[in-house]
């Protein structure tokens, strides 16, 4: 009888929409689940990258972060939120601009994403390698058998189902905002004032934006997280139906606020605890701030905490960006053609995504980081330019035409693209 109860109620939950008079725990889960997804191994390089170019630059980064972010995923939110129920980005973007259009998107967004999951599986392998060896003084088991028990491990969560992802993360974070904290008022002592000697001297303007025009790639992509969005807007869109829109835009923008003032009060606790040539010899030895700060302070408390902060970072991060990877493959799967059953679907998804992470990690690489270069302007144009061009062109996002923010994302996405290019030709 209480199955039958409960079958009743969950039917009930799944075709009558909630309303917006009360802010529910799903709700927070789910603005956790995009706060992890977006703050995880880049933000732990964000204040070497940002920093560098002086206090000015940084400060304007400061002021767009917020904007920049909400707006930027609030269209794509919409985007997915156009299509018919239950459509992912993938089936959106065909329902949208047709066959062809829908096919090469689904190309785009799976090779735009899949690679920053191989990135996160060489440095998870790297990270509990390094940390086994140095902090505990653990020999580590071959590295062929590190990184499988450690992709085996993440996807045992994956395989929980969506929802479980969304929450492993969304507990994950407690941990990590606790732990940037710490390390922000932890250098608050030793603020020695740091980028504050470039602050004196305003750059010229030429230079001022030549920096923020190479910057704003750094920033645009530290706060990412579009590859979780799609999972995001179906499951708003099955929650609220009508409402989704604004229930979304609620749950992003407390999301994002989150992000920003939590990251920038780290970055700039960082950015005042180091000089600029400190910050670029982090960069020049290519280590992440709390490595740098470890060797720098030479604290043992930090150099047993970065690891674990850079564990749980990159594990959320991983969750994350699996969502969207399964997401754009399942597509070229049936794009291509073949239909199979959702369970052998999801079975298939996850056995070449634990055969390439794993064989990835495996090898250890250099060359994912340009992969992952690679990737930005891909991941720049579906983010900024693709819902602001549907904004323009179909008739279900009409009325979202005419707003400011608008042409805000559309010049922020041109930047952020340009910018990238032109690094990778430079």
């Amino acid at each position: 009888m209480n199955d039958q109860a409960n079958s009743v109620e969950e039917r009930f939950e799944t075709t009558v929409p909630a309303t917006l008079s009360q802010w529910s725990r799903q709700d927070t889960t789910w603005m956790l689940g995009l706060f992890g997804t977006a703050i995880g191994a880049g933000t732990l390089f964000l204040p070497i990258n940002a920093g560098l170019g002086g206090f000015w630059p940084l400060l304007i980064l400061a002021v767009l972060a917020f904007p920049m972010t909400f707006y930027a995923h609030r269209g794509l939110t919409r985007f997915v939120l156009s299509g018919r129920d239950g459509a992912d980005i993938t089936e959106v973007v065909e329902e949208h601009f047709g066959l062809k259009a829908g096919a090469l998107i689904t190309l785009l967004y799976f090779f735009a994403i899949f690679p920053i999951l191989l990135i996160y599986s060489v440095a998870l392998t790297n990270t509990v390698g390094s940390f086994l060896e140095h902090q505990l003084h653990i020999q580590p088991p071959p590295r062929a058998v590190l990184s499988l028990v450690l992709i085996l491990g993440l996807l045992a969560v994956v395989r929980c189902g969506e929802q479980a992802i969304v929450k492993a993360m969304s507990l994950m974070v407690y941990p990590f905002i606790v732990a940037l904290l710490f390390l922000a008022v932890f250098l608050i002592p030793h603020w020695s004032g740091g980028i504050l000697t470039t602050a004196s001297t305003p750059p010229e303007p030429s230079a001022l934006l030549h920096t923020l025009w190479l910057a704003i790639p750094v920033m645009v992509f530290s706060f990412n997280h579009s590859p979780i969005i799609s999972a995001f807007a179906v499951d708003q869109k099955r929650r609220y139906g009508g409402n989704a829109e604004e229930r979304s835009s609620q749950i992003l923008s407390r999301a994002h606020v989150l992000m920003v003032v939590m990251v920038l009060f780290f970055v700039f606790s960082c950015v005042l605890t180091l000089t600029p040539a400190q910050l670029a010899e982090a960069k020049a030895q290519n280590l992440s701030i709390l490595s740098y700060l470890a060797n720098h302070f030479s604290n043992p408390t930090i150099a047993f905490a970065a690891p674990l902060i850079a564990f749980v970072a990159i594990s959320k991060s991983f969750l994350g960006h699996y969502i969207g990877a399964s997401e754009g493959l399942k597509g070229l799967i049936v794009k291509s053609g073949r239909r199979p059953a959702p369970k052998t679907l999801d079975r298939l998804t996850a056995a070449f995504m634990l055969v390439v992470c794993w064989i990835v990690a495996t090898l250890n690489p250099s060359i994912l980081g340009m992969i992952e270069t690679l990737g930005g302007p891909v991941i720049a144009a579906i983010l900024f330019l693709m819902p602001m061009y549907a904004i323009r062109k179909v008739p279900a996002m009409a009325r979202y035409r005419g707003q400011a923010s608008n042409v805000f994302v559309t010049l922020v996405g041109l930047v952020a693209i340009t910018a990238l290019v032109y690094s990778l030709l430079a």
